[in-house]
């Protein structure tokens, strides 16, 4: 049964979910284009523009992945188990994490993370711009946004709004 394979899979996923479901695309991306030939590359970026694109948190993505590959049952499953598991380990130890509070060990974990989930996320995003198949106008805004968007204190809402502008005319 397929919604059972989406629920297992995606639950070992969610056991290294650091950075949520943005920093798991590579692994995500392998999963179900590349093992289990569930989606293609199309599809799976396509999934993820739409969930970026929707209101609510980045974990939608699995639920579109879901819906694609087995419909409610699919949606339902993926997004449990990305969800589920973790959520109640975190609930079973959290008083425990807090009693951990000042050792070292409990600061080298916490210092250790923040990196791990920059990297994934930027794992993820190399992963969505091949998928898209940029060409050198799309990585020439990639680059201004970047620049802008450490330079100036706009919203980062202009600069979404500034690329849809941009794509509807064509130059990217």
């Amino acid at each position: 049964m397929i919604a059972l394979e989406l629920f297992l899979e995606f639950a070992l996923l969610s056991a290294v979910a650091f950075g949520g479901a943005t920093a798991l695309l590579p692994e995500m991306h392998r999963v179900v284009v590349e093992n289990h030939h569930w989606l293609d590359d199309a599809t799976f970026t396509h999934l993820y523009a739409i969930a970026q694109a929707a209101p609510g948190p980045n974990v939608l993505v699995v639920t579109l992945i879901g819906w694609e590959i087995a419909g409610l049952p699919g949606a339902f499953s993926a997004t449990l188990a990305m969800c589920l598991p973790m959520s109640i380990l975190i609930y079973l130890l959290i008083d425990r994490w807090e009693s951990f509070s000042g050792k070292r060990w409990q600061k080298a974990v916490s210092l250790g993370v923040a990196p791990l989930a920059v990297g994934l996320i930027f794992s993820g995003a190399t992963l969505i711009a091949q998928a898209a198949a940029f060409g050198w106008a799309a990585w020439l805004l990639v680059a201004a946004t970047l620049a802008a968007n450490l330079r100036t204190t706009f919203h980062p809402l202009w600069f979404i709004g500034i690329g849809a502008a941009i794509g509807l005319l064509g130059l990217v």
